[in-house]
């Protein structure tokens, strides 16, 4: 069987970091171009191309993309795609609002083409192994906690506090993401507290009060901070009406419970992402999930604003 000759567009860091390692581990894929170098060099033997409509014209025989580059453009650069030929792969989020997530899928569906909203944090076993303990269980406490150090994490890249940069919910998203995963009914905002630089225009924190819809006595909360030094957090503790106790740390991919040795699956999450895609390829479906987008935007909906003090990278 032919590989899927597969280009990224916004090689930056994740892209060097995750998707070129992930697309070599899978054998139904071959990389053969990268465009919008965001720094680094790309690998021997793949084309270069300054912008996705170069790569476009350049490789008619390209039938798979990667959208890596910021949010923001990824809706126009995924219609031009799918307006092309190609099916397409896009980082979380998936689009720069969440209307355009739909319009996505639309023009996927139109074009008979295959599009896949991706959450990496998803693909972790420990999260498929909480998601199959946890169904049909009834919730009674949530706790998501959610820190790491930006500077650390995104260096220098300012897009990310401006206006559609999404602050925390960047990474945010991950955990979110992750509840829409594992929790055993659907999750909703119903209050939250967001904290903006006095120089920036996207948050930095956030403070979110989860409901399910259920009526329950327990907290559910999460706390999200991108000016954590020192040990990153990223957790969800989630404990049951029966008094099953699940804690996820490490990003999703340690699952303790009861206080038992951890369960700590492969780390895979982006080979698990270019299996799924491959998969969906085959069967010629698409899965554009914006569950996971639509907490962030109401997040901000909802949002209490809160200045705090400047930051600079």
């Amino acid at each position: 069987m032919a590989k899927h000759r597969i280009g990224i567009i916004g090689f930056g860091k994740i892209a060097r970091d995750q998707h070129v390692p992930a697309i070599a581990a899978t054998p139904e894929f071959e990389l053969v171009a990268v465009s919008n170098i965001g720094g680094g060099t790309a690998p021997d033997g793949v084309a270069v191309f300054a912008s996705y409509d170069e790569m476009l014209k350049g490789l008619v025989d390209l039938d798979t993309v990667s959208i890596c580059t910021p949010p923001g453009p990824r809706r126009s650069i995924a219609a031009a795609c799918l307006a092309a030929g190609k099916h397409v792969l896009l980082e979380k989020p998936p689009a720069g609002t969440v209307t355009e997530v739909s319009d996505i899928a639309r023009r996927a569906e139109a074009a008979g083409k295959t599009a896949f909203a991706t959450y990496h944090a998803q693909h972790n076993a420990a999260v498929k192994r909480a998601a199959d303990m946890l169904a049909g269980m009834t919730l009674k406490s949530l706790r998501v906690t959610w820190k790491e150090d930006l500077r650390r994490w995104h260096p220098g890249q300012e897009w990310i506090l401006a206006a559609g940069g999404f602050g925390i919910f960047d990474p945010g998203i991950n955990a979110l993401s992750i509840l829409t995963r594992i929790l055993p009914e659907p999750v909703f905002i119903s209050a939250a507290e967001l904290f903006f630089p006095a120089n920036r225009q996207a948050p930095i924190a956030a403070k979110l009060t989860f409901s399910t819809g259920a009526a329950t006595d327990g907290e559910f909360v999460g706390e999200f901070d991108w000016r954590q030094t020192g040990q990153q957090t990223w957790s969800i503790n989630v404990e049951t009406a029966d008094g099953t106790m699940l804690m996820l740390t490490d990003g999703g991919s340690q699952l303790q419970v009861n206080g038992e040795l951890p369960f700590v699956g492969p780390a895979d999450e982006y080979r698990d992402i270019y299996k799924e895609f491959a998969q969906l390829l085959d069967t010629a479906q698409s899965r554009v999930d914006a569950a996971p987008f639509q907490l962030v935007a109401d997040a901000f909906m909802l949002g209490k604003r809160t200045e705090v003090e400047t930051f600079d990278f």
